[in-house]
């Protein structure tokens, strides 16, 4: 399938992220203090004027009052370490004293994840912490991808939550409805198996637990994304051909997916960004670039701007 041009009037979606973040001026903490790459994005940020950046170079001096009472009235207070970059960011968020934080250019995504149930812990009514990449292509389309970094192999009420996450984190950020494919390598009973019988189930306990989503599954990308391969395959679908967020059935998948669609289709890949943490954190790629991570600090400021469950 060949995307259509953008329309005239078209705003790229990074340029409404940096528009958005701009009028709200929220502040974030940036955990990754001595890498040279958050380092300019910090001054990218602040001479745009996107967001009010904090580098968190030296943790010892952002434990203020509020930040050690957070700690130590936290229930995993034992697990805390004040010393840890990422954990006295994601106390600041926790203490108020920033609206959001973004590290991991330097850390693997465990560290990220550990920092933030500990220090934040999750949103009310959410059991599962999990994470999404949201992709812009080429032609400008954006396109979001979970889980990619959080949850190694989901059950079905995994797998639900992660659906219901992304698609939300998706609406958001995109500003459109979501249309949520829940990948197989099997399309409406092409294939059987345990696999796929999982993933059959998580659709259904996404139905039932979020009646107006535009959900289907079992589907393989091919019908999810293309028109034709969609027809043949689901031609009663309202989601295959025109899915816009793709949940894969576990972490080997959707993070070999977006690594492939980032390097083979030329798109931007955005995060991981955390759902489910009752504060707004977000993960980096280590691979990540200075601009990588300024955009999804603008993206944290959006989300931290709007509220997110």
């Amino acid at each position: 399938m060949t995307n259509p041009e953008p329309a005239a009037g078209y705003v790229p979606i990074t340029e409404s992220w940096r528009q958005q973040a701009r009028a709200s001026k929220k502040r974030v903490v940036l955990a990754d203090g001595d890498d040279e790459r958050a380092q300019a994005a910090a001054r990218y940020l602040d001479q745009e004027g996107l967001v009010d950046p904090v580098i968190l170079d030296d943790p010892a001096s952002f434990c203020s009052p509020a930040v050690q009472a957070q700690a130590a009235t936290s229930p995993k207070a034992e697990k805390i370490d004040q010393g840890d970059p990422l954990h006295v960011a994601t106390l600041m968020v926790a203490a108020g004293e920033a609206d959001a934080c973004v590290g991991g250019a330097s850390r693997p995504t465990p560290d990220v994840v550990r920092a933030a149930l500990n220090c934040i812990g999750p949103a009310p009514g959410v059991d599962t912490i999990s994470s999404c990449f949201l992709l812009v292509l080429p032609d400008g389309t954006p396109i979001t991808y979970g889980d990619c970094g959080v949850v190694p192999d989901p059950d079905p009420d995994q797998l639900a939550s992660i659906a219901i996450s992304t698609a939300t984190t998706h609406e958001q950020l995109v500003g459109e409805k979501a249309r949520v494919a829940m990948l197989s390598y099997s399309t409406r009973g092409s294939a059987g198996g345990s696999r796929v019988e999982r993933v059959r189930m998580a659709t259904g306990i996404v139905r039932r637990r979020m009646p107006s989503l535009a959900v289907d599954g079992e589907m393989q990308f091919d019908a999810a994304w293309d028109r034709q391969a969609a027809a043949a395959k689901a031609p009663d679908s309202e989601v295959a051909g025109r899915a816009n967020v793709f949940v894969f059935p576990d972490l080997d998948s959707g993070n070999i997916a977006y690594k492939i669609t980032e390097r083979l289709a030329g798109a931007r890949a955005y995060g991981p960004l955390l759902q489910g943490t009752a504060g707004v954190v977000h993960d980096l790629s280590r691979g990540c670039s200075a601009d990588d991570i300024a955009t999804v600090a603008v993206i944290a400021a959006c989300q931290a701007a709007k509220g997110r469950a």
